[in-house]
C-alpha cells in the first residue's frame, strides 16, 4: 500500500488525453509544459531527418564507390545493428516509467546517478551544440558550392561572395533562423520539421524516380581541388541506367583517394563517414518533455524511423550500384543532382536536411541543458537555462545554446570536430546501454518495462559496440571523451548530487552482496582467517566518539556494528520510534568517518535489547563475535561533539543542504548524578549474557584521554614513543603460572597486534608483561613466551614482573579462575589484591625498555603508555555478586589511563601456514 510519501501521488491517474503523466510536466519546478506532440511529429520526423542528414544526398556515392556494394551493405548492417542495440535499450527504459524532459540525459541520470548522468548529459549537450554548428557550416558550404563566387562546378551560379568573414555571416544568419524557430517553441519546430520532412521526402522521391526514368548519360566531372582544370581534358562519369555489368563492377571494393581531401580511403574511414550520418536516433527522445505519451511515442517512433531510414539507404545503395560506374561514384559525390529529372529539387533536399539537422540539434541541446539546469548539478553556471516562458518553453536554454553554437561557428571548418561530435554521441549511446544493462543485472522488481525485446546480452553487446566504434572513428577523441567524462564525474562527486533519484549501483551492490553472503559459509570458517567483528553498544554518541573511533581501528576489515537500544514497548506506542532515528545514526557514521553499520532495537530494558542485537545483528557469515561496552563508572560524561573538529557546525544549527545539525538530533549528555538507563546489575549481566552466547567481551575505560591523532585515519609520526601494554594474565588470581597461553591471553595478544597494524599506531611499541610467582626463576617462562611470539609472528618486548607475593598459599581448589571474584576470599582481601594489581600496572606504565622485574626502581624512566590491555575475569556465577565484581574491576583499572579489559572465548591465533 502506498504511504503518504509515495511517489505515485505525484502522478495524475488520468491526464487530459486519458494517459498517465507527471502532474508537474516537463517544466518541473519552473512551470508545467504542455505535452502536445504526437509520435509522428515529435519522434518519427526529427529522428528520420537526423538519421538522413546530408549523408543521404552527398555520401551515398562516396560509400558505394569506395567500398563497393557488398562492403557497403555490410557497413550499413553493422552500423544499424549497433544503433538497433541502443534503440532496444532506449525502448526498455522509456517503457519502464514516466519520462520527463531531457531525453537520454534523464534516462541515464535517473539510472546511473547524477555523477555519471550529469557528466554524460553535459557531453551529449556539447555534442548537440557542435552538431548544430557542423550542420550549419555544411549547409553554408553546400550553398556556396552552387552559388559561391569561387564555385568550380559546371552549373555554378557564382553570386555570393566567399571568405572566412562571409562564411561566418552566412552561418550566423542561418543560426538566427534556426534559433528563432526553436525559441518560439516545440509546436513551431514540429511544423517546421514536418515541412522539411515533406521537402526531403519529395526530393528523395524525385531521385528514386530519376534512377528509373533517366536514360544513360555522360556526366562531366568537376576538376579536383588544387588542379588547373583549364589545362586538362574534361573527365566524365557514366550513368548507365540499370546494367548488370555496372552492378558486377561495383560489387567489390575499390578504395582510392578522396577527391575532396586527397586522403587514401579504407574500410574504417568510409565506415566512419557512414556511421557519422546515422547517429540521430536520440532526436525523438530529446523531445520527451513535449510528447503527449513519451513512454509510447519514444520506442514506437524511434523504431519506425530506424526501419524507414534503413530501407531507404539499402534502396539507394542498390540503385546507385546498378546504374552508376565507379568513376562517377568516386569523383562526384553529388551526382544525384546530375541525374535528377529536376536538379533544383535535389538542392532543396540537401538544404532542407541540413537545416532540419541543425534545428533538431539546437532544440535537443536546449532540452538537455534545461534538464541539467533544473537538476542544479552545475550550480549558477547553468542558472540562465532555467528560464521558461509562460507556456513552458525553455527559451533561456535555447538562447544559451544559441550563444555556444555561435562561438563554435567562429572556428570555421569543423572537419576534425565532426569525429569528436560522433564520439560524444556514442558515449551517450553506450551510457544508455549501460543503464539498461545495470537495471537488468540488478534484477530490481520495479524494472518491468512493457517493451520486452531486449536482454542483458543485447545491452552488453551495445556497450561494447559503441566503445569499439568510438576508437575506430577516432582513437584520440575516444580517449579524450572518456577522460572528460571522468573529470566531470569527479567534479560532480565532489559537489554532491541529489540522493532521491535512486542509484542502480545500490541495487547492483545489493544483488552481488546477497549472492556472496550466501556463499560465505559459516561452516567453512578457519581460525587462521579470523578477524574481529564488533558490536559496540552506544547509549549517547556524544560521550563515546573516541571509543567509536578506537573500535573502528580494532575491527581489522571485519564487521563493525553500532548498536543502540531504545527503551519502550511497541504495544503502548502509536508507531515504531526506531525507524525515524536511523537517519541521524547514519549521519553520525558519515561524519565520524568510521566504517560501521547501524542497528537499532526497541526493548523494555537495555539488557534485553543487547540480547536482541547480539542474536540478530549481521547476516549469514557476517555476525558480531565481540561485544564492546564502555566502562561503568562514576566519571561525568563529556560532550565530544563540542571539541571534535569533525562535528563543528554552523551557528544556525543546519548543515550543508539544509539538514539539521547532529547536535540537534541527539540529546545532551547525562548530567552527573542523574538516573541511568542501565543498572550495575544489568551491566554485568549483559557481559555474562554475551559470554554465554560465546561472544568475546571488551570493556573500554577512559578512551576520551586518547590523543585525537591516535584515533585519526592516517599515520602519526612523533618524536616521543609510546607503549601499548598487554597483561595476558588474570591479575585477580593470586598466583602466576602459564596463564599467558590460555585462550583469553592469546585473544589479548591478537587484539593488541591488530591495533599495531593501524597506521596511527605504527609508532607505538608493544610490551607484554609476564607475571612470575614468588618461587619461579626468571628467564624460563620468558623464553617460552618468546618462542610462542615467534611462532605467532608477533613483534613485542617481553618484561617479567613478580606477582603473587603475599597472596597466600591456598589449596589448588582455592586458586581456580575467578576465586576472588566468586567470593572464595574475603572482600577486604579481594580489594587489597585488586589494589596491588592496579599499583603494579601503574608502576610499569612509566618504565622504559630497561626496566627489570623489580618494579619502578628497576629501570630508567621511558616512553609513556598510550593504551593498556588487561585480562578481564569472567563474571561470577552468582548474580548477587555482580556489584562486587564490578567494584573490583573499577579498582583494578583505576587511574590507568585508556584501558581495554578483554575476555576472549574463541581461538584466534594459528601457527600453521
Amino acid at each position: 500500500m502506498a504511504s503518504e510519501n509515495s511517489p505515485l501521488l505525484a502522478y495524475r491517474l488520468l491526464g487530459d488525453e486519458g494517459s498517465a503523466f507527471p502532474a508537474s510536466g516537463v517544466g518541473g519546478p519552473g512551470g508545467p509544459s504542455p505535452r502536445k506532440l504526437s509520435t509522428f511529429l515529435g519522434v518519427v520526423v526529427p529522428t528520420v531527418l537526423s538519421m538522413f542528414s546530408i549523408v543521404v544526398f552527398l555520401r551515398i556515392g562516396f560509400v558505394v564507390g569506395h567500398a563497393g556494394l557488398l562492403q557497403a551493405l555490410a557497413m550499413l548492417l553493422v552500423a544499424y545493428f549497433i544503433l538497433a542495440l541502443t534503440v532496444l535499450s532506449v525502448c526498455a527504459i522509456a517503457t519502464n516509467g514516466a519520462v520527463r524532459g531531457g531525453g537520454a540525459y534523464f534516462m541515464i541520470s535517473r539510472t546511473l546517478g547524477p555523477e555519471v548522468g550529469g557528466s554524460i548529459g553535459l557531453m551529449f549537450y556539447l555534442a548537440n551544440v557542435c552538431g548544430c554548428a557542423v550542420s550549419l557550416l555544411g549547409l553554408v558550404e553546400s550553398v556556396l558550392d552552387v552559388f559561391g563566387a569561387d564555385a568550380t562546378g559546371p552549373s555554378g551560379i557564382r553570386v555570393l561572395p566567399q571568405g572566412y568573414g562571409w562564411n561566418l555571416l552566412y552561418g550566423s544568419l542561418l543560426l538566427g533562423l534556426v534559433g528563432g524557430v526553436c525559441t518560439l517553441g516545440a509546436g513551431l519546430y514540429a511544423r517546421a520539421s514536418f515541412l522539411t520532412f515533406l521537402l526531403v521526402s519529395g526530393s528523395l522521391a524525385s531521385v528514386l524516380v530519376s534512377f528509373v526514368a533517366v536514360g544513360p548519360k555522360d556526366i562531366r566531372l568537376t576538376p579536383r581541388p588544387g588542379t588547373n582544370g583549364s589545362s586538362l581534358p574534361p573527365r566524365f562519369g557514366h550513368f548507365t541506367g540499370f546494367n548488370s555489368s555496372t552492378l558486377k563492377d561495383n560489387l567489390g571494393a575499390g578504395y582510392a583517394e578522396d577527391y575532396t581531401t586527397g586522403a587514401m580511403m579504407n574500410f574504417a574511414s568510409v565506415f566512419a563517414v557512414l556511421f557519422n550520418g546515422c547517429t540521430g536516433i536520440m532526436a525523438g527522445a530529446n523531445m520527451s518533455g513535449e510528447l503527449k505519451d513519451p513512454s509510447r511515442a519514444i520506442p514506437l517512433g524511434t523504431i519506425i524511423a530506424v526501419v524507414y531510414t534503413f530501407f531507404i539507404y539499402i534502396l539507394l545503395f542498390f540503385l546507385s550500384s546498378f546504374t552508376c560506374d565507379r568513376t562517377l561514384l568516386q569523383e562526384d559525390y553529388g551526382f544525384f543532382r546530375a541525374i535528377s529529372l529536376w536538379p533544383p529539387l535535389v538542392l532543396i533536399g540537401i538544404y532542407a536536411t541540413s537545416l532540419s539537422a541543425s534545428m533538431s540539434s539546437l532544440i535537443g541541446a536546449s532540452r538537455i541543458l534545461h534538464a541539467l539546469a533544473q537538476d542544479d548539478l552545475f550550480g549558477v553556471i547553468l542558472a540562465p537555462a532555467k528560464v521558461v516562458s509562460g507556456g513552458g518553453n525553455p527559451w533561456g536554454a535555447v538562447l544559451y545554446s544559441w550563444g555556444l553554437v555561435q562561438l563554435v561557428l567562429l572556428v570555421g571548418k569543423l572537419n576534425t570536430l565532426a569525429a569528436v561530435v560522433t564520439v560524444f554521441y556514442l558515449v551517450a549511446y553506450a551510457a544508455v546501454d549501460l543503464s539498461c544493462l545495470s537495471l537488468e543485472w540488478a534484477s530490481a522488481p520495479n524494472f518491468r518495462p512493457t517493451f520486452s525485446l531486449f536482454s542483458w546480452h543485447t545491452c552488453l553487446l551495445g556497450v561494447a559496440s559503441c566503445l569499439l566504434m568510438m576508437f575506430l572513428i577516432s582513437p584520440g577523441a575516444a580517449g579524450g571523451s572518456l577522460l572528460l567524462m571522468g573529470l566531470l564525474s569527479a567534479l560532480l562527486t565532489a559537489r554532491g548530487g541529489p540522493s532521491s533519484w535512486g542509484y542502480v549501483s545500490q541495487a547492483l551492490l545489493f544483488h552481488q552482496v546477497r549472492k556472496y553472503l550466501l556463499r560465505l559459509d559459516v561452516r567453512k570458517e578457519h581460525v587462521k582467517f579470523w578477524r574481529p567483528q564488533l558490536l559496540l553498544l552506544v547509549g549517547n554518541p556524544r560521550g563515546t566518539l573516541p571509543l567509536l573511533r578506537l573500535a573502528n581501528q580494532l575491527k581489522k576489515g571485519g564487521l563493525y556494528v553500532l548498536g543502540h537500544v531504545i527503551l519502550g514497548d511497541l504495544d503502548s506506542l502509536p508507531s515504531d520510534p526506531v525507524q525515524p532515528q536511523y537517519g541521524a545514526w547514519l549521519s553520525l557514521v558519515d561524519q565520524a568517518q568510521v566504517k560501521a553499520f547501524v542497528d537499532l532495537t526497541l526493548a523494555s530494558s537495555v539488557r534485553q535489547g543487547a540480547q536482541h542485537l547480539l542474536r540478530i545483528s549481521g547476516l549469514g557469515g557476517m555476525k558480531p563475535n565481540t561485544l564492546v561496552l564502555g566502562f561503568y563508572d562514576d566519571a561525568p560524561p563529556q560532550d565530544h561533539f563540542l571539541t571534535d573538529p569533525a562535528f563543528s557546525e554552523p551557528a544556525d544549527g543546519t548543515r550543508e543542504g539544509g539538514s539539521p545539525a547532529l547536535s540537534t538530533l541527539f540529546p545532551p549528555p547525562r548530567a552527573p548524578g542523574s538516573p541511568r538507563a542501565l543498572s550495575p546489575q544489568d551491566y554485568v549481566a549483559t557481559m555474562a549474557d554475551a559470554l554465554k552466547m560465546n561472544k568475546n567481551v571488551v570493556l573500554a575505560r577512559a578512551c576520551g584521554a586518547l590523543p585525537p591523532e591516535r584515533l585519526s585515519r592516517g599515520s602519526w609520526s612523533t618524536a616521543q614513543l609510546h607503549h601499548v601494554d598487554v597483561w595476558p594474565l588474570n591479575l585477580l588470581r593470586p598466583r602466576g603460572g602459564p596463564g599467558y597461553v590460555d585462550v583469553c591471553g592469546l585473544f589479548l595478544l591478537q587484539m593488541a597486534t591488530i591495533l599495531g597494524m593501524v597506521p596511527a599506531w605504527h609508532s607505538a611499541r608493544l610490551r607484554i608483561f609476564l607475571c612470575l610467582g614468588p618461587q619461579e626463576a626468571p628467564g624460563a617462562a620468558e623464553g617460552r613466551l618468546r618462542a610462542l611470539l615467534s611462532q605467532l609472528r608477533i613483534r613485542a618486548e617481553v618484561q617479567e614482573v613478580v606477582w603473587g607475593e603475599g597472596a597466600g598459599a591456598g589449596s589448588p581448589e582455592e586458586e581456580e579462575e575467578g576465586d576472588f571474584v566468586n567470593g572464595g576470599r574475603g572482600e577486604a582481601e579481594a580489594e587489597a589484591l585488586a589494589c596491588s594489581a592496579n599499583t603494579l600496572v601503574r608502576a610499569q606504565q612509566g618504565q622504559g625498555s630497561g626496566g627489570g622485574p623489580g618494579g619502578p626502581e628497576g629501570g630508567d624512566q621511558g616512553p609513556a603508555t598510550a593504551l593498556t590491555f588487561l585480562y578481564l575475569p569472567r563474571p561470577p556465577a552468582d548474580p548477587a555478586r555482580y556489584p562486587r565484581y564490578l567494584a573490583l574491576l573499577e579498582i583494578l583499572s583505576r587511574d590507568l589511563g585508556p584501558t581495554l579489559l578483554i575476555h576472549g572465548v574463541t581461538p584466534v591465533t594459528c601457527t600453521d601456514l
